[in-house]
This record gives C-alpha cells, sequence and structure tokens, in this order.
C-alpha cells in the first residue's frame, strides 16, 4: 500500500517535450469504479498491473497496486472494461526535483494533454514548470473515469488550442 498524494494540471504548450526523459504507451481499464473507489488495469511497455485507488480526501488517497501477467491484463482490457478504455503516451519530465508525468490521450480523447506531480506531502509546496496551465486535481471532468466515458465534442471542449499564444506563467510556488 502507499500514500497517493498527486495533484492535476492542463498542459498549455509543448515546451515540455525538450525535457522528455521516458515515453510509455499506457492503456487503461476500469473493471469497477464507485464514485469513491476504483479498479484499474493497465498495461505499459512489457508489464501490466491492477490498482485500486480508494476514496480520495483532499489530494491524497490510498492505492494498492500488483502486478499481473501481461495475457491476463489484456483479456481484462478487452473484456471486463465495458469495451472502454483509455490510450496515452505518458512522458516523464523532472522540472525542479520533481517528476512530472505528462500523460498525451490518443483516439477519442486525442489533444488532451494533461501533467500529475506526485508530492511527499499534502502541504509541499513546489515550483510550476512554464508549460504547466490550469490545475484540474478536483475537476470531474479531467478524472479517467470520466474521460473515459466523454463524447468526442466534449473531448474536443477540454482540449488546449496550442496555436494560440504562450501566455507567460509565474515561476512562484504553488501550495
Amino acid at each position: 500500500m502507499a500514500r497517493e498524494i498527486e495533484r492535476k494540471f492542463i498542459v498549455r504548450d509543448d515546451r515540455w517535450r525538450v525535457a522528455s526523459t521516458r515515453e510509455q504507451r499506457l492503456t487503461d481499464g476500469f473493471v469497477a469504479t464507485t464514485n469513491s473507489h476504483k479498479v484499474r488495469v493497465r498495461t505499459y511497455d512489457a508489464r501490466a498491473t491492477v490498482t485500486i485507488k480508494t476514496v480520495r480526501i483532499g489530494i491524497g488517497r490510498e492505492e494498492f497496486e500488483f502486478r499481473i501477467p501481461l495475457d491476463e491484463a489484456r483479456d481484462l482490457l478487452a473484456h471486463h472494461c465495458g469495451g472502454i478504455v483509455l490510450e496515452k503516451v505518458r512522458h516523464n519530465v523532472v522540472f525542479d526535483g520533481l517528476t512530472w508525468e505528462i500523460d498525451v490521450y490518443e483516439g477519442a480523447l486525442s489533444g488532451i494533454i494533461l501533467a500529475e506531480v506526485e508530492l511527499p506531502e499534502v502541504d509541499a509546496v513546489f515550483t510550476s514548470p512554464p508549460w504547466i496551465g490550469q490545475e484540474v486535481t478536483f475537476d470531474p471532468d479531467y478524472r479517467n473515469t470520466n474521460l473515459m466515458t466523454c463524447s468526442k465534442a466534449r473531448a474536443r471542449a477540454l482540449t488546449v488550442d496550442y496555436r494560440g499564444p504562450i501566455l507567460p506563467v509565474g515561476r512562484g510556488t504553488v501550495s
């Protein structure tokens, strides 16, 4: 068991790409969800996991993750997730001592790019990278369980148009 403390943000532009140190293709599906708990199956590279996430209290929650055989994960994704899976490419970017996970969604969610940062404690203060936009940690539209079932029109509304001007972002701390 691990305590997961993370914050989620919209990515404003592609400046993060030059600092990407790792890239993985992920496929996620939910075997079971409620308003407060979820059981997710995930494949990435040549490994697979089942993860149980408990009710979120603020930005933290308990997380239990177990490795499972890749063929079993593929079976779960194909037959036990209601035909709804997310596909994304995850990039790791280190900024100011923290590893940011940038998820570039594919398929119907193409155009949605989100960044998550796991923090050592709930009240940790960190420097926000210049490519980070609005925080969506508590916005239900950006939860994976809701992204999986959103329509193509709704997904377009959640994307950021990178063709617009890049607005300056302060390098102050975020609490």
